[in-house]
């Protein structure tokens, strides 16, 4: 399923920019004031970008009001760079402050980086069952058959990612920036191997395929 940001910004241009970016990976909401922004946030998105000089209602005051309503992650765009200001959008409930003009590609990233932090939040103590394979996030274990299956941090990291985005496809590029980051040493060309070894462990233990590679594309998770 794909997860749902909300973009709250007074500036048409700059909206119309970021649903044409994320709209690829992302189910995108928008609102082009206050009040908008309020019932948008109202269908629980997985994600809010959120200008604070908006009319109606300013971003602090909509942050303020849904804060204890919503527990995604809301990042702040604004212009306003003091140091008052960002401590005041802190204040407000906001997760990270991003000034105007951004960097469109790290902005990608942030977003990216907030909703793997809230999906691991979420997945502490969560344990999900795909026929005989049995993972559990927390513990970050997996059991196949009632076999444990020895991974390396970084096979339950792409484990991880993939299961818990089941029939996603992610290529390499997106797999790797989520398990080794946007400074990581390497090339994507490691995930294929790591891939390769994670499906080796699991056929190990069971004949069931979980990993499927979409050609010229990527991997899907199709467990279920």
């Amino acid at each position: 399923m794909m997860q749902t940001l909300l973009i709250a910004d007074d500036e048409q241009g700059i909206v119309d920019m970021l649903k044409y970016s994320f709209s690829a990976e992302y189910n995108v909401l928008t609102a082009l004031n206050g009040k908008q922004a309020l019932a948008q946030a109202a269908k629980q998105p997985d994600l809010i970008l959120l200008d604070i000089n908006m009319p109606g209602a300013d971003g602090l005051t909509v942050c303020q009001t849904i804060r204890d309503h919503v527990s995604c992650p809301i990042l702040f765009l604004t212009a306003r760079i003091e140091s008052a200001d960002k401590i005041a959008g802190f204040r407000a409930g906001a997760d990270d402050y991003i000034v105007k003009p951004f960097d469109l590609d790290e902005l990608r990233f942030r977003v990216a980086a907030h909703l793997r932090r809230e999906a691991r939040r979420q997945s502490r103590g969560m344990v999900r069952f795909f026929d005989s394979l049995a993972v559990d996030y927390g513990a970050r274990t997996v059991t196949a058959d009632g076999q444990a299956v020895n991974l390396s941090r970084r096979e339950f990291d792409i484990l991880e990612l993939l299961s818990l985005n089941p029939g996603q496809v992610f290529d390499r590029e997106r797999i790797y920036e989520a398990v080794w980051g946007i400074d990581g040493e390497g090339s994507s060309d490691t995930v294929m191997e790591h891939v390769r070894k994670i499906r080796a462990k699991l056929s190990a233990c069971t004949k069931k395929i979980y990993i499927e590679t979409v050609w010229g594309c990527g991997y899907k998770w199709i467990g279920g």
